[in-house]
């Protein structure tokens, strides 16, 4: 298993572990002009698991400054595995790959979200060191206008 960041050859697959997690996609050319926004920026890394040449996961990691106190903090946009290739380790793979770009730009903290109906996802997040904080949070969301 090789862990690499992302290409924009690797849109193609980058789009199916996507549907995979409930985010269909329909444009490759889209896909692998966003796999290039995010190799272009110092603070974000989209990784992915390949092995001879199938891409079988992906992670995607952003880094920004705290604003209340010092220092930085990281959070996982994205982390899917390839139903064909779970339960052998690929996604702890992914998850080692986002922490230690997450610590090496001085990151104190890392979260992510997950959908309620996750179970076996909230499972491996916990496993994983991670502290559920759904019952101290809530998460509010609001679509924009898009702006051409």
């Amino acid at each position: 298993m090789n862990i690499r960041l992302a290409s924009r050859a690797d849109a193609s697959a980058v789009n199916e572990l996507l549907d995979q997690l409930g985010y269909p996609q329909d444009d490759e050319a889209a896909t692998a002009d966003r796999i290039q926004a995010w190799a272009d920026d110092p603070a974000l890394a989209a990784y992915v698991a390949e092995s001879d040449g199938d891409v079988l996961g992906l992670v995607a990691v952003h880094v920004a400054p705290f604003f209340q106190r010092d220092g930085s903090w990281a959070r996982i946009v994205a982390l899917v595995v390839s139903p064909r290739a779970r339960r052998r380790g690929i996604a702890t793979q992914l998850m080692s790959a986002a922490e230690s770009f997450a610590t090496t730009r001085g990151c104190v903290r890392i979260d992510l979200n997950s959908a309620n109906h996750r179970d076996d996802a909230h499972a491996f997040y916990q496993q994983h060191g991670y502290t559920d904080q759904s019952s101290t949070s809530t998460r509010f969301l609001r679509s924009l206008p898009h702006l051409s």
